[in-house]
């Protein structure tokens, strides 16, 4: 897919500094690389992914009311219909998304939640909510279950945070995706060996047109659920899920005592590869940060 934020060729990635007002700070984001209208076209359904894989007060995960900024923005520009999607680590996701506060603000911003498969025990027996693609170029990952809505929206927005990760050393704009795979067999697959690599194989099949990242708020320690915080007070947008990602991954590694200290971002294994891939800038001089 091609990077519609990108300017010559070149990826950008905008940082904009949350002074109060979330979603005057999230338009400011996306028209620093290029504005909102050059996604959404009028009557667009488009798939909005937050980060909720628990119920966690932000950054454990997704705070409501960033989301409910990104709701609102998408509508005034001419979306004809928003589906916030997620399934969380747990069984009764929607359950879950109650607890989390989320369902309640994005419907009263008009948009449908839909958790990803079927809810509760049913899902056990769900090959309906999921479609099987191939990883055309994918070295670890050959097969997988995506959700179905991914393939029958318009457009794609993720809202990831920047965190450390207990098992996949950082979680950003990569890692968001692992939340569109079906859940116990295709999940578990995941985690049986080269875990980051295929996360960033999961990139060939699936991809955001538009990124905004939440660094409001983040762990430099721990992850994803609990961590130690700080508060960059930072809104990132981009086209490019690696672009971002390294811009985030800078944000955490600025503070002292966190847990990706004194590592090479590049040699990150989500980075590295998805870079090999061909998934992104290789270097901080192939892409270009914007800053008002």
């Amino acid at each position: 897919m091609q990077d519609l934020f990108s300017y010559n060729g070149r990826s950008l990635v905008s940082k904009v500094i949350y002074k109060g007002n979330l979603r005057e700070s999230i338009e400011l984001a996306v028209s620093l690389i290029g504005g909102i209208e050059k996604l959404v076209e009028k009557g667009d359904t488009i798939l909005l992914k937050p980060n909720y894989n628990t119920a966690d007060p932000y950054p454990g995960s997704s705070d409501p009311a960033f989301i409910e900024a990104i709701i609102k923005m998408l509508y005034e520009f001419g979306a004809g219909k928003v589906i916030v999607g997620e399934r969380t680590a747990f069984l009764h996701s929607r359950r879950v998304l109650e607890q989390a506060g989320i369902i309640k603000v994005a419907e009263e911003a008009r948009a449908e939640v839909k958790v990803f498969g079927k809810d509760g025990w049913r899902l056990l027996f769900d090959w309906n909510g999921w479609r099987k693609v191939k990883v055309s170029g994918g070295e670890y990952l050959h097969k997988v279950s995506l959700a179905k809505e991914a393939f029958e929206v318009d457009k794609i927005v993720y809202a990831p945070l920047i965190k450390t990760h207990h098992a996949a050393g950082y979680t950003g704009a990569i890692k968001l995706s692992m939340g569109m795979v079906k859940p116990f067999f295709d999940q578990i697959t995941f985690h049986f060996k080269h875990l980051s690599e295929k996360l960033a194989e999961l990139c060939l099949v699936i991809k955001p047109s538009l990124i905004i990242m939440d660094a409001r708020k983040v762990f430099i320690t721990g992850g994803p659920a609990k961590g130690e915080m700080r508060e960059p007070n930072l809104i990132l947008a981009s086209g490019n899920q690696v672009a971002i990602d390294v811009e985030g991954v800078k944000v955490l590694q600025s503070y002292a005592g966190n847990k990706l200290e004194g590592k090479d971002i590049w040699d990150l294994t989500q980075i590295k590869h998805a870079v090999e891939l061909g998934l992104g800038p290789s270097s901080e001089k192939e892409y270009d940060v914007i800053v008002p």
